[in-house]
């Protein structure tokens, strides 16, 4: 079976191995000429990069990158993106990388036009119609992991360096126009981010497969999502150059951020904050929640779980699932609390007030309170 295919939903997407040679293509279809490539510090001079940035010289679109992205980019990553975007006279940007490239990528874009505060633009209400969509630049999203799903997202994680909250800032034109999903870009990921960004692909299912809203189609996404992951993370992680296993977590990262639609939990209300205040892995501190928050939620999703594990090779139900969630993160060298990645007991309260007011708190199953999820965090601590 071949792994190769032209997807439209969410978003034009170019999937398969070798396909980065399609990235002039890609910027014809999207109407750039004068692209800006966006990555993030660790990314910018590796070989994967540096050849993207030939295919782009070569085809007459430039070589220009912007590189100053931290692991959880903030608003003074984005002033100085919207600076050096302005300055080279672009036209559309490669958001390329992990979900920091992608997320400050497509805010780059987002934002080189607008004339209010990136803030004004948060995922309250409709507060993304201020926006003017008309100056918005087109985007082309090229994952280099495979967990976030920021490639068929239309919002972006941005941390307030003041505040220490992530912000989810939302629009629909944040949709990039043309995705490259090739899986050989990930081949050199170090073990540690292949299973932290598999997990945060995982997360993603798990919740959206847990949230009380309708949405079939994003439910039997999740469902397969969760499939993908668990047959081939481990595969992944025992041997890198497996590129049927990278390809098979690329698809289920863009699923899982397809599936999230239907909504997220009490995961990422709780690994939101924590990453704000203490800068750790995103997919990896999901990972070392999602214990706790499968206890608090049993009650509602032992029903759902009792059918879907058998499906993804998981037996005895629900109770079985949880302690395979355990041991999967056990296998792929999760640590196994909060305080092992530097969480203190002294900043729950903190994390508790950043939690409750996370947009994912809406998709839990099961309402989340201060006092639960200063119980979740001691838990998980």
């Amino acid at each position: 079976m071949s792994l190769t295919g032209n997807w439209s939903y969410p978003t034009a997407m170019k999937f398969g191995a070798g396909r980065i040679a399609e990235l002039p293509d890609a910027c014809a279809q999207a109407g750039i000429k004068r692209p800006l490539l966006v990555t993030d510090k660790g990314l910018a001079d590796l070989p994967v990069t540096q050849a993207s940035l030939d295919i782009m010289g070569a085809a007459g679109l430039g070589r220009a990158m912007f590189s100053e992205v931290d692991p959880n980019p903030n608003e003074k990553n984005l002033e100085a993106g919207v600076a050096a975007y302005k300055v080279g006279d672009h036209d559309g940007v490669i958001a390329f990388g992990g979900g920091s490239g992608l997320d400050l990528g497509k805010m780059v874009a987002f934002m080189a036009g607008q004339t209010r505060p990136v803030w004004d633009f948060e995922d309250i209400g409709d507060w993304w119609t201020r926006a003017d969509a008309d100056a918005i630049a087109p985007i082309i999203a090229v994952p280099t992991t495979a967990g976030t799903g920021s490639e068929v997202g239309r919002a972006s994680v941005i941390t307030d360096s003041v505040s220490h909250v992530k912000k989810i800032i939302f629009h629909p034109k944040v949709l990039p126009a043309v995705v490259i999903c090739d899986p050989e870009l990930t081949v050199g990921m170090p073990k540690f981010i292949t299973a932290g960004t598999g997990l945060d692909a995982f997360a993603h299912c798990v919740e959206a497969y847990s949230s009380p809203h309708y949405h079939p189609m994003s439910q039997g996404i999740a469902l397969e999502g969760m499939r993908l992951v668990v047959e081939n993370l481990p595969r992944a992680y025992a041997d890198g150059t497996d590129i049927e296993a990278r390809a098979n977590m690329m698809s289920a990262a863009a699923m899982g951020a397809t599936a999230f639609q239907k909504g997220l939990g009490a995961i990422h209300a709780m690994s939101h904050p924590i990453g704000a205040h203490f800068n750790t892995h995103h997919g990896t501190t999901n990972a070392v929640c999602m214990p706790a928050v499968l206890e608090l939620n049993a009650s509602a999703i032992a029903d759902r779980f009792n059918k879907a594990a058998s499906y993804f090779g998981v037996e005895g139900g629900f109770d079985g699932f949880k302690t395979f969630v355990q041991e999967f993160n056990d296998s792929l060298g999760i640590p196994r609390k909060l305080s092992e990645m530097g969480v203190t007991e002294a900043s729950i309260p903190d994390l508790v007030k950043g939690a409750i007011i996370d947009p994912s708190c809406g998709g839990n199953p099961i309402e989340l309170t201060e006092a639960n999820l200063d119980e979740l965090f001691r838990a998980a601590l």
